[in-house]
């Protein structure tokens, strides 16, 4: 992590802390859940190195950045408000910058580029394509309808639950079971069985992740907890309700998107059909590349950093 700078400012009424590194245009890194800033440290090393001035945040109520009480404070609005006050504090001089999302990161981003395209120069995206506003599918119900009660995006739901079934094995241990889910179909969270199997059992971490890296990201969830990362869950139908003004709007800036075979929201239904078969593209126009990556599960910026740091440097070259 060496040359890793690290500060917290004030934007949209809370402390928020930034990693950064390098100089040049600047990339703004959105971390997804249950992830940190740290997620992209390969990627703020990378690109750094390569003449980009890396921001990396902890998004609102991540970390070291401040976290609201009220599930209320974690919509799509105050997500990207507090991304445009960021870019106002600590880069003034560039109008314009390069943004990269994974996971919930993702779906900011996308909120970004439809409620202010004038400050994305381009959208380098992984994991979550493009959802656009559809009036008939509320999105809670509908995955309840679709995977049942036990979908671990329908269990976050209920305030308080799911904060306490993790706090009885460990939140450090839920948040890194979490990170090590690799399977392509969607976790389910049964009560009395989170994950599977025995909890005497050590986590089986992926290779991407070091002890290091588990270390680093068990010891900051254990001190903030998860509810605040919940929270984002619980404004999925809020968020809903709220981007019904862009009802019809499409993605105007340029994209280019990567995603694993392997990764759960690939197998989501329809997702193949939405990303291979023209309506992405149609709601995306300046989408470039959607890029799917064999083999490859859904924490793909750490699974393969060199190869997704060669895209993305490839991709943002071609706007200076």
């Amino acid at each position: 992590m060496e040359g890793i700078q690290h500060k917290t400012v004030r934007v949209n009424g809370i402390n928020m802390h930034l990693a950064e590194k390098g100089e040049g245009p600047v990339i703004l890194f959105l971390h997804g859940f249950p992830e940190l800033w740290y997620s992209w440290r390969h990627q703020i090393n990378g690109l750094a190195s390569l003449g980009y001035r890396a921001l990396a945040p902890d998004l609102r109520g991540y970390g070291e950045t401040d976290a609201p009480p009220s599930i209320a404070s974690y919509t799509c609005f105050h997500l990207v408000g507090d991304l445009i006050a960021l870019l106002d504090a600590v880069a003034p001089d560039q109008n314009k910058v390069f943004v990269v999302g994974h996971d919930w990161g993702a779906i900011i981003a996308w909120y970004l580029c439809l409620f202010r395209p004038d400050r994305v120069k381009a959208l380098f995206n992984l994991s979550v394509p493009f959802i656009p506003y559809n009036p008939r599918f509320k999105p809670i119900e509908t995955w309840q309808s679709f995977f049942g009660n036990d979908h671990y995006i329908v269990r976050f739901q209920e305030p308080g639950v799911m904060e306490a079934e993790f706090a009885e094995i460990g939140v450090g241990r839920a948040v890194l079971e979490l990170l090590s889910y690799r399977v392509p179909d969607p976790p389910y969270l049964p009560k009395g069985n989170l994950f599977g199997h025995p909890l005497d059992d050590p986590v089986n971490l992926p290779p991407w992740l070091s002890h290091q890296d588990a270390n680093y990201y068990a010891t900051q969830f254990e001190k903030t907890g998860i509810s605040s990362a919940l929270n984002y869950y619980r404004n999925f139908d809020r968020n809903w309700e709220l981007s019904a003004p862009w009802s019809g709007s499409e993605i105007k800036v340029p994209v280019k998107f990567v995603m694993g075979n392997l990764d759960l929201v690939y197998t989501m239904p329809g997702m193949k059909e939405y990303i291979h078969n023209g309506a992405f593209k149609r709601d995306v126009p300046f989408l470039e590349e959607a890029v799917v990556m064999k083999g490859v599960t859904h924490w793909i910026n750490q699974e393969k950093p060199d190869d997704i740091n060669k895209q993305m440097f490839d991709f943002f070259s071609k706007f200076h």
